[in-house]
Parts: structure tokens; sequence; C-alpha cells
């Protein structure tokens, strides 16, 4: 591996390689905005999780080893005396200084590359990048394991000079690969590298848009500079290539667009486009955190505020997305996500928001039926069998619990009072505090749905909500279009194209349609 600044290039796996992930901290296979996706289990764990839903009686979480989110000794994470990672009486990695102790260049003699990790060093080696909250699955091995959880890290200061770039890698940060650093470090170190969970690609459903075949940016690069060039645009051109490509790819073909021609992609075809064909192919050609940062600031931008945005991105990302937005918003736009929604919201529903966006949700998985029972009745305390409203226990139950036990609770809370917690948010709740909560329930029961209520409501009426319509499909047809669109076929009785058919026109009609993965009509 060459060391930084040497201008050679670092060596990284290919996307290629089945089950690889970009973005560390996530299921492998998953791409951003997914949400949470549970992880594939060992068939040990899964026995233990069996026995977990067998009622007991601890509180929930049960501090007992049985339950426990994380594996025991002889899960199939290696012992510490035999992982890669320094162990407990050593200096942990990286030390305090800027490198760790063992000379990270290769002596003059030798041959064995460098492990330094190049552009993806952390800027705060004493710090996770995106810390993992209680009870949630370790992504790599940890030396720290069992101990007191870190604090959240402040963002990274906009300020060090680095900017993030898509690369084949995904979004490169300043912590960007370094668990595949990690991993180099182990194999250098002669210990195998044994990774918990499946190396087969998974998805939390099923995208319309998928990564082109035989990808070549350089020709898509010339093809969307002779669309745009001299009189007039060939639209149908530029919908064939940039709505069918995957974000990552169209960030490669933005940079070659620059590289050949010197021009950025998203000013020409600002300046060949105009209303909402231009919004669509520039929310397109932006890196998807980019775009979700983008969307956050401009629902917070001038007079008033637009809730449903908030709602709609920090009920249903994972914490490592929501740390990943947050990170990128400060270096984007000087400020912190935290304090922005502070300034523009109020009461029960800036409660609510900032929870969201502490991004500390149990991402283990786990059940615990006695628990479920328990939470629930908290809940119909502190509701229906309550003058007034506790809403600080529907936020913290609501916000911390991981989505298998949420559906075990509202199982139970239906089970106690015979009507539904969407029923009795909406009885004890009124306004933007309500919709927050009602959307962390729709998304636990039925994301597909949740979502296709957003496309329905975009389009419901009188006039159209373009932004919204057009955030919605960017954010999800590379996750799980196809079953929206399901969705709303079953939800409203006609297909979402005839929807789109009957709010919109144009080029923009034809990019819509095939970023939602149907065929373009003559009418």
């Amino acid at each position: 591996m060459y060391p930084f600044g040497s201008g050679m290039p670092q060596p990284h796996p290919p996307t290629s390689t089945p089950g690889y992930n970009p973005q560390p901290g996530m299921s492998a296979g998953v791409p951003f905005g997914a949400g949470w996706v549970a992880p594939t289990q060992h068939p040990h764990q899964q026995q233990q999780q069996q026995q977990q839903q067998q009622p007991t009686n601890s509180h929930y979480p049960s501090a007992a080893t049985h339950h426990a989110p994380y594996p025991t000794n002889n899960a199939p994470y290696p012992p510490t005396n035999t992982a890669p990672y320094p162990t407990t009486n050593s200096a942990p990695y990286p030390t305090a200084g800027p490198y760790p102790h063992a000379t990270p260049y290769p002596s003059n003699n030798g041959h064995q590359p460098s492990p330094y990790p190049g552009s993806s060093y952390p800027h705060n080696p004493h710090q996770t990048p995106y810390p993992t909250s209680t009870g949630s699955p370790a992504h790599y091995h940890n030396p720290s394991y069992g101990q007191a959880p870190p604090t959240h890290p402040t963002s990274y200061n906009p300020n060090h000079g680095y900017t993030p770039v898509r690369t084949s890698m995904g979004l490169e940060s300043p912590a960007g690969n370094i668990q595949h650093c990690f991993e180099e470090l182990a194999q250098r170190q002669g210990h195998p590298i044994q990774h918990h969970y499946s190396t087969a690609p998974r998805r939390e459903g099923t995208p319309t848009v998928f990564p082109a075949q035989n990808f070549d940016p350089v020709k898509d690069a010339h093809d969307l500079r002779k669309a745009m060039k001299g009189f007039g645009t060939d639209e149908d051109a530029l919908i064939n290539i940039i709505c069918r490509r995957s974000n990552e790819q169209r960030q490669e073909i933005q940079r070659q667009y620059k590289t050949h021609f010197g021009k950025d992609l998203i000013e020409d075809i600002r300046s060949e486009t105009s209303g909402n064909f231009e919004k669509l192919l520039v929310g397109l050609l932006r890196p998807i955190v980019d775009y979700y940062c983008h969307e956050l600031n401009d629902a917070m931008a001038g007079i008033g505020t637009d809730e449903d945005v908030l709602i709609e991105i920090l009920c249903t990302l994972s914490n490592h997305e929501i740390h990943t937005i947050k990170n990128q918003y400060l270096r984007l736009y000087g400020a912190h996500l935290e304090s922005e929604l502070k300034s523009e919201t109020s009461g029960n529903f800036k409660r609510l928001l900032v929870s969201l966006c502490t991004a500390a949700r149990d991402e283990s998985g786990h059940v615990d039926r006695a628990a479920a029972q328990s939470d629930a009745r908290e809940l119909l305390k502190a509701g229906e069998l309550r003058v007034g409203t506790d809403e600080s226990m529907f936020n913290m139950i609501l916000c911390q619990r991981n989505y298998q036990q949420l559906k075990l609770i509202f199982q139970e809370y239906e089970t106690m009072t015979g009507h539904s917690l969407e029923k009795a948010i909406k009885k004890e709740f009124s306004g933007d505090i309500m919709e927050g909560l009602i959307a962390i329930c729709r998304c636990v029961n039925n994301k597909a749905e949740y979502f296709a209520s957003r496309l329905h409501k975009s389009m419901a009426g009188i006039g159209t909500n373009d932004k919204q319509l057009i955030r919605v499909i960017i954010t999800r047809c590379e996750i799980d279009m196809a079953d929206i669109k399901a969705a709303f076929e079953r939800m409203y009785g006609k297909s979402l194209k005839s929807w789109i058919k009957g709010d919109t026109s144009g080029h923009y009609k034809h990019a819509l349609y095939a970023l939602v993965g149907e065929q373009r009509s003559n009418s």
C-alpha cells in the first residue's frame, strides 16, 4: 500500500466483489438510505435469540449473559488474545501520536508495502467515526468490547481542508475505509479475517435502478456532452444515461466529464434543462449523502420549515446513515444539524427530532417479550390511562427500541387495548409530533407502504408536490421502489405509473418512468 502523498493509487477491493460494501458499518450490499437492515446471524446467535423470545421476568434490556446483544466468548468472534488488535494491556490503535508505534513505512531493504491507510486515515484517531449505540452489532473487532461506549464524537471540522468525494469505494470520508485498513493489518500480522455476517449481498427490498452492466464512464461522459453541445438538447439521451445508472456510477461519469471537457456536468445540465426535469437530473447527479443534506437544509432555509421532510428523513434512516449525514452537513453548510433542528422546531416535536438525530437506537435485532409487555403497559399508562399525555415515554420507547422489539411492543399494545398504537397516537397527539410518531410506527410495520403513502400524498388533490415526488423516487429507486410500487397499487387501486402520467408531463414524466422501472409510453 503506497503512503499517502506518494501520488500512487491506493489498492482497494473492487466493487464487483460479492457482498462488498463501500460504506463501513453497514450490512453488506445495503445501499445508503435503506435504513437499518437486520444482520445475517450465526446459527449460534439465532439459537440465543429464540431462547430470548421465551417469556421472562427480566427487565428490558436484561443484564443476563444470554440476553446480551453481543455474543459470548464461544460465539464466532475470536477470543481477545487472537484478535488482530492490540490486547487491553497494550496501547490501542492508533496511539496518542499521529502514527502507530509500529513504523508504517517499509525499511530500505524491506519489500512489504506499508499498512498506512492512505486518504482514509482518521483525522480524529482517538474517536470512532460513527459510534454504535449500546446493543448494536459490532461490525469489526473491538478491543474495548464490554467497556462503556464512548461518547459521541463531535463532527469533523469543516475547516480541515478535506473534501469528501465519491469514488468506486463510495463516499470517502476521513474514516472512509478504516475497516479495510484494519483487515489489512490483521492479514499482515498473520491473523485470519473473520466476517460476522454473510458475504452474500443483502437488500431490504427490490430496487428499480441497478448499476449498468459493462459500464463505461468515459463513453457516457462523451455521450452526455454530445447531447448538450450545439443548438438544442437531446433530452432522451440525458434520460437514458443519467436515469439508468447507479448513484456511484453517476459520480464517476461526472469526474470523467470534468476531466475530459473541463466543465461541470451539473452546471451544463442546469444550462440546458429547466423546471422539474432539471431538478430531477441535478438531484440524481448529487452524491446521495449530499442530496440528503441538501434536502434537510432546504427544508429549514428561509421563512418556515417543511416538517414533513425532517420526519421523512430522520424517521427512516439507520444510526450509521444519520451520523454520516450529520458530519457531511457540517462540512457542506458549516452548521451542526442538531443545532439547526433546535432553532427551527419547538416543543415535543423538537425533542423527538433531537432524539432521532442523536442516532442511538438499539440495532441489535434482539427481542424480549416480557420487556415488550412492560413497554406496552408504560405506553398505555402514559397515554390513554391518564389525563393528558406523557410525551417523553412515547419519545423514549419509539426512538430507542429496535424495530423487531417495537413490532412486539405494538402487538402487545393491541392485545391489551383491542386497537393499534397508531390509533392511540392519533387520539393523544396532534400536529407535527403526531406525524413523526406515526411515521416511526409505519416504518416499523411496513416501510414500503409508508413511502407509498408519501408518493400518494405528493400527487393527491389539486396540484403536485414535485419536490416530495422527486425526493422519494431519487432516494428509494436503488433500494425498494419495486416494493413501493406494489404497495401503492395495493393501497390505492391504481398503478404508480398511472398517477405519474396524470400529474406530470414531457421529459420529466419519462425520466420518472425510467426511475420507477416503467416503459416509456407514447402519450
